[in-house]
């Protein structure tokens, strides 16, 4: 496991706001973002090279303002304090108030200000592609706002998993609105087990922090549930997201080619049966978390390149 930060490893402020966001982690934003603009292109809508960067960049600026303000809310609740069986980096947050890297007062300024500056950036791109945008955008923000602060502290209600999911399909669905001008089905469609997936990397996560969460007054699902019985809610969320794609390309409404994305089932499955031994045993979860990142992942860049390189079929009459 790699060093926890401090201010003797970090002398540059700018290399400690940027790892701050948690930068390793962003890609799972990024994969998002593919699927979005694969959707457009599928639909046969010529993509927009600079809106599609734009998107892509404060997609990724969101998400970092999101990591920094639930590092925030989680010191103010002192789960993050207390939690000594944490595995860093995936778990127990990025360490920098508790370290003495960043005070509050900062890693709260810096949070906030990355979400408003994702503000103007929305509102261009509404500009030019529909006032839908900002629905989207606005449902974005405070899915990732609500997961997190109070009053609504989402995950700490159980909620969280649902939260992840519709915060990262509504990234799939907004980049596509961006390209598209338009509502359509297929970044819903085609986003959904991605979602699903990510849903799934948060709540493995949640094992390790499940003591301190249930000090701090986190009831978090894992807490609420219990290590025994929320360990068969990983196998539930990754079995819901692989029939899901499954079902939708039976049903003509994704290519064959996406199929492929299916056969990251065996990393989903492989972390199941690793959460499922050790569920009660936070230091056994590092392997099963590095395979629920990698099968998390690469679902969704062969997803969005089978989407992109694929025919999208006919419905038989």
């Amino acid at each position: 496991m790699p060093a926890e930060p401090s201010l003797a490893t970090l002398p540059s402020p700018a290399l400690r706001y940027f790892l701050a966001t948690r930068p390793a982690f962003l890609s799972v934003t990024l994969v998002a973002c593919l699927i979005g603009l694969a959707s457009a292109h599928a639909g046969s809508v010529p993509l927009d090279t600079a809106d599609a960067l734009l998107t892509v960049i404060f997609a990724l600026v969101a998400h970092a303002g999101v990591n920094v303000i639930n590092d925030y809310h989680d010191a103010g609740n002192g789960s993050d304090a207390c939690n000594t069986e944490r595995l860093f980096p995936f778990t127990g947050g990025s360490r920098f108030i508790q370290n003495g890297v960043l005070s509050m007062r900062q890693t709260a300024a810096f949070g906030y200000g990355l979400l408003a500056s994702v503000i103007p950036a929305g509102l261009w791109l509404a500009w030019n592609s529909g006032g839908g945008l900002i629905w989207i955008g606005l449902a974005g923000i405070v899915v990732g706002w609500a997961y997190s602060a109070p009053p609504l502290r989402l995950m700490s209600r159980g909620l969280g998993e649902i939260a992840i999911a519709a915060g990262w399909l509504l990234v799939v669905m907004g980049t596509d609105f961006v390209q598209r001008g338009g509502f359509a089905s297929t970044p819903l469609v085609a986003g959904a087990s991605y979602a699903l997936l990510v849903a799934s990397l948060l709540f493995i996560n949640q094992f390790p922090d499940r003591k301190a969460d249930a000090i701090a007054g986190k009831r978090t699902l894992v807490v609420r549930l219990g290590a025994d019985t929320a360990k068969w809610g990983y196998l539930l969320l990754a079995v819901v997201a692989y029939g899901w794609l499954v079902l939708q390309i039976g049903r003509f409404n994704l290519p064959q080619g996406c199929a492929a994305a299916a056969f990251t089932l065996i990393l989903s499955f492989r972390a199941a049966k690793l959460l499922i031994e050790h569920a009660a045993e936070p230091s056994e979860l590092a392997p099963a978390i590095k395979l629920t990142i990698a099968a998390t992942n690469l679902h969704g860049l062969i997803l969005a390149a089978t989407l992109a390189f694929g025919r999208m079929p006919l419905s038989p009459q």
